[in-house]
């Protein structure tokens, strides 16, 4: 059940003018009000900043009590300065947790020693090897380009200048001079390498380092970096109270801490301050369970909802990935004008402004003296434009939709959530390879935690009944009991998965032959593609050609629901093979589709040799939902949502209704009138 909200009276203008702020508090269960509290009631601060200051004379006056907020240890992409808001966030009724002299809630949670169960212990592990696999931190907009470090070094960390956390931990200006001083006398072979905090490499705060610091063994690292990269190559770590300390334990270090900081006196670090409280052994998964399931609370601020570690994990992993791949300039080649306005949405968030052209080599030009990245919409690449790119040394990415695409057809200009970007081909395309491709390769061999998010993501997309297009349809017509069932999905003929993905099978009338002669005593079904049936498409054959060939045309189905009725999905490269294959059903490939050639479908078809690995389910469907696609909050704006989400958060849209279903008023108008000249889809996809 939901944890009753708490309405506490709140004297900071943010709580109620900063609306992911406040959407991220309610789903924290707090609701701030204004007023004068009485006796026993609560007042809301933030921090220990000089804002906060009011509101803690109002609760002395009044005898009321302060329930202390502060962003959580997986904050957000950006720091809160640059406007993004909290994802996590902790609560905090006795105090706060750095101020490790008075009493806080995480002190108590940590001095009761929690014991772990084995799924408990399990959790934290694995929320642990989740940070440091995807290099999740407190902010997390860096690249995980490993930086050029010297050999050895030891890493000492800066932090902002007067930070609340430095008092609340009993250090000083002169606590990091004596840290840096002990890195150096302690470590006479090895050069220092100083890592400065992600506010003072913006500008925002100064910290306690600086340039004039450096000398031949001191080196400052202000480049926006994976602190776990320097951790893992450190031969120590010293810090004053910072959380790179916490996630230095978890990095397998004992770090050197100066601070009375919140993650000491467990044995898991080096403590030099003299007012660290002994609390006896604790593991550091006991440390991360306390800190990230115990302490903190978990939101969404686009929603408004409280979430988990997990959810909160992949949607900094999601963000983060798309932000550092799609950073720099970009040049759009190909792209009608349509599908502009996502494409700013999607892309603007990072780096400048996308620029569309259509002279291909005005594009590579352009985005070689900008040290940028050419973006075309799949179809629309040309031998010329990969020419351009090649000779002005600039990498070409193309475009497409995702799999799991929106709730309305693309063809009918409804806009997607989910694109895919491929740097090498395109999935669609087997003539040559395509990233897709090489993530399922790599995918033979997952591991656990990944084979569990798919499974789920299975199960999940079952049970919401989700397809591509996720298109409502009439009432599924009775089919035989006693027959074994074939559905063949029809195709847009002239589409480029056809066209580049199937040799001899090349049509809808020859698939239901190939699937006849495949299947002769079975009872097969079709069904027409959708935009065919919308009059947004050349289908081929007239429907009455279709009639002859199968035992059973459907024109107005849910395809979740009638793959649900199937045995076997026979095609030549529809996606409708895909979520098949998601639920359990035998597929038959007369082309080479992304998800043909892995060992999981019947392959009669031409499917490249280079495909030769084993695949499990699960493999392919990590690749073909997580990895390669990139998903868009339908209801996030500006800093709340940032757009990028992951997977699961788009299916939670799906499930409750919030993904558009048309597209704005102009578009639908344009989208009426491409359906009365179908055969010349070409002039606007």
């Amino acid at each position: 059940m939901p944890e009753k909200s708490t309405r506490a009276f709140g004297y900071s203008a943010s709580f109620y003018l900063n609306k992911p702020l406040r959407r991220a508090l309610l789903a924290a269960s707090l609701t701030p009000r204004l007023g004068w509290p009485r006796k026993g009631g609560e007042v809301l601060v933030w921090g220990r900043k000089p804002v906060s200051r009011r509101g803690m004379q109002i609760a002395r006056s009044s005898g009321a009590a302060v329930v202390t907020v502060e962003d959580g240890f997986l904050r957000s992409l950006r720091t809160g300065r640059q406007g993004e808001p909290p994802r996590s966030l902790v609560i905090d009724r006795k105090g706060i947790y750095f101020e490790t002299s008075a009493p806080n809630d995480l002190r108590d949670i940590l001095r009761a020693g929690p014991v772990l169960s084995d799924d408990q212990r399990k959790v934290a592990l694995a929320g642990i090897a989740c940070l440091r696999d995807t290099h999740l931190s407190k902010y997390n907009a860096f690249t995980l380009e490993p930086p050029e470090l010297p050999d050895p070094f030891v890493l000492v960390v800066d932090q902002t200048y007067e930070d609340a956390s430095i008092a609340g931990a009993g250090a000083n200006e002169d606590t990091f001079a004596q840290m840096l001083q002990a890195a150096l006398d302690e470590h006479p072979d090895a050069k220092i390498v100083i890592k400065t905090h992600p506010e003072t490499r913006a500008g925002q705060r100064r910290g306690y380092f600086s340039a004039a610091n450096v000398s031949d063994r001191v080196l400052l690292l202000d480049a926006p970096v994976s602190p776990w990269h320097v951790m893992e190559r450190a031969r120590a770590v010293y810090c004053v109270s910072s959380q790179i300390g916490m996630e230095a334990v978890f990095a397998g270090h004992r770090p050197v801490v100066f601070g009375n900081a919140y993650y000491c006196g467990m044995d898991l670090t080096e403590d030099r301050h003299p007012q660290v409280e002994p609390l006896g052994h604790r593991s550091a998964a006991q440390l991360f369970h306390a800190v990230y399931h115990d302490y903190s609370r978990w939101v969404d601020p686009v929603a408004g909802e409280a979430t988990d570690f997990v959810a909160t994990a992949r949607h900094l992993s999601a963000a983060a990935d798309f932000g550092r791949n799609n950073s720099g300039f970009k040049v759009f080649v190909g792209m009608r004008l349509w599908k502009r306005g996502f494409l700013r949405r999607y892309f603007q968030q990072d780096g400048p402004a996308p620029v569309f052209l259509d002279d291909p080599v005005k594009a590579a030009r352009l985005a070689g003296e900008k040290s940028g990245t050419v973006y075309v919409w799949s179809g629309k690449e040309t031998p010329a434009l990969a020419q351009a790119c090649r000779a002005a040394g600039v990498p070409l990415v193309r475009v497409e939709d995702g799999f799991l695409r929106s709730s309305g057809l693309g063809a009918a200009l409804v806009e997607p959530v989910s694109l895919a970007l491929d740097d090498l081909g395109i999935y669609y395309d087997p003539t040559r390879e395509s990233r897709l491709e090489t993530i399922i390769s790599q995918n033979a061999d997952l591991p656990i935690q990944k084979r569990i998010r798919a499974r789920e993501l299975v199960e999940r997309i079952n049970a919401l009944g989700l397809s591509k297009y996720n298109l409502s349809g009439g009432n599924l017509p009775k089919l035989p009991q006693d027959r074994h069932l074939v559905l063949v999905p029809g195709q847009v003929e002239d589409d480029q998965s056809i066209l580049k993905g199937c040799t001899d099978v090349r049509t809808n009338l020859g698939l239901l032959r190939a699937a006849r002669e495949r299947f002769p005593d079975s009872f097969i079904i079709f069904k027409p593609h959708p935009d065919v049936m919308a009059g947004l498409r050349d289908g081929g054959a007239a429907i009455d050609s279709f009639a002859d060939a199968a035992d059973l045309v459907v024109e107005q189905a849910d395809i979740a629901l009638l793959l649900g009725q199937v045995d076997c999905v026979a095609t030549m490269t529809s996606l409708t093979g895909f979520e098949a294959l998601l639920r359990g059903k035998q597929v038959v490939c007369f082309g080479a589709p992304f998800y043909a050639g892995w060992n999981l479908t019947e392959d009669l078809g031409q499917v490249p040799e280079r495909r030769n690995a084993t695949v499990s389910l699960e493999g392919l469907v990590h690749a073909a939902l997580v990895d390669y696609p990139t998903y868009w909050d339908p209801s996030g704006k500006g800093a709340a949502g940032r757009g990028v989400c992951a997977v699961e958060t788009i299916l939670t849209r799906f499930a409750t209704g919030t993904v558009n279903t048309r597209g704005a008023g102009g578009i639908r108008l344009l989208a009426k009138l491409q359906g009365l000249f179908a055969s010349y889809a070409h002039l606007w996809r």
